[in-house]
């Protein structure tokens, strides 16, 4: 039967073609390998050096000059976690929130969305770190780590695109996401002087990115297309009547939504103008 659960769960995020799924997963298995190496030099008395060492490896660091020598860590960190509770709050926001966003948006956008945000907030941890004076004498000794820079975008794009979404939170009760995000944000201004200041730097970055790329969509500028593969231009031989009418009559309609959007916002749309934005999303 474990071996049952194990296989569906594997399936669910390797097979299933979600990238909330895969990525989650691919967080999951980042830490247990990290972890499951760092108990090995343990149980066979040896200091967790190695362990240490393979965390630098994947983490971002503060100091400038070493970001060109270590260029691919500003994609492996957004998939690193050493502490068990960072990995499971990183985790479950990104569930909860990931839904929400995947019921409106499709895969390419949240794809983007994910890197996009934990890039930018990568680069504005770098930043601050080469800056402000009270960062920069820790610079040489801060790493970044986690996928929290993501997560936080995929939070506010979704807080964003659809603010009076509610959700039910122990011990408040139903909240709408845009005052969720807002308090995440909030705090995350006031962390910037706490014990996880790059932390706070990163999730900021991540906001940015999901804020500005929900307002781009609702501008009719999708961000997420430069991840599109550009077809090459075919010749085709008129021959006849065209057959493309509904096809056209289709994108006119969406144009028309779009157009809707950057003018009155996404609450403005009835039912139908929202199911059928949400089935050309999945085309």
């Amino acid at each position: 039967m474990n071996r049952s659960i194990f296989s569906e769960l594997f399936n669910k995020a390797f097979r299933s073609g979600n990238p909330l799924f895969l990525f989650m997963g691919i967080n999951i298995l980042v830490f247990l390998a990290i972890n499951f190496f760092a108990l090995g030099e343990y149980l066979f008395g040896r200091q967790t050096s190695g362990a240490d060492w393979l965390i630098r490896q994947v983490s971002v660091p503060a100091y400038y000059a070493d970001l060109p020598l270590k260029f691919w860590t500003i994609l492996t960190y957004m998939f690193a976690h050493r502490d068990f509770f960072h990995l499971l709050f990183n985790m479950l926001w990104m569930y909860w929130m990931g839904q929400i966003f995947m019921d409106f948006l499709n895969k390419r956008q949240f794809i983007f969305i994910y890197f996009s945000g934990g890039l930018l907030g990568a680069l504005l941890y770098v930043l601050a770190y080469s800056t402000i004076p009270v960062f920069e004498n820790n610079a040489l000794n801060s790493i970044l780590l986690g996928s929290s820079a993501s997560v936080m975008a995929i939070v506010v794009s979704t807080a964003t695109l659809v603010p009076d979404f509610t959700i039910r939170l122990m011990l408040f009760g139903t909240v709408r996401l845009k005052y969720l995000a807002l308090a995440y944000f909030v705090l995350d201004i006031i962390g910037m002087g706490g014990a996880n200041p790059g932390g706070s730097i990163a999730h900021i970055g991540g906001a940015i990115m999901g804020f500005i790329f929900i307002k781009q969509l609702q501008n009719g500028n999708d961000l997420s297309k430069i991840l599109t593969k550009r077809s090459k231009l075919k010749v085709v031989k008129r021959t006849g009547t065209t057959t493309t009418k509904n096809n056209l009559t289709d994108q006119d309609a969406i144009d028309s939504i779009l157009d809707k959007i950057s003018q009155t916002g996404y609450e403005s749309l009835s039912k139908i103008e929202k199911e059928q934005l949400f089935k050309a999303s999945k085309k």
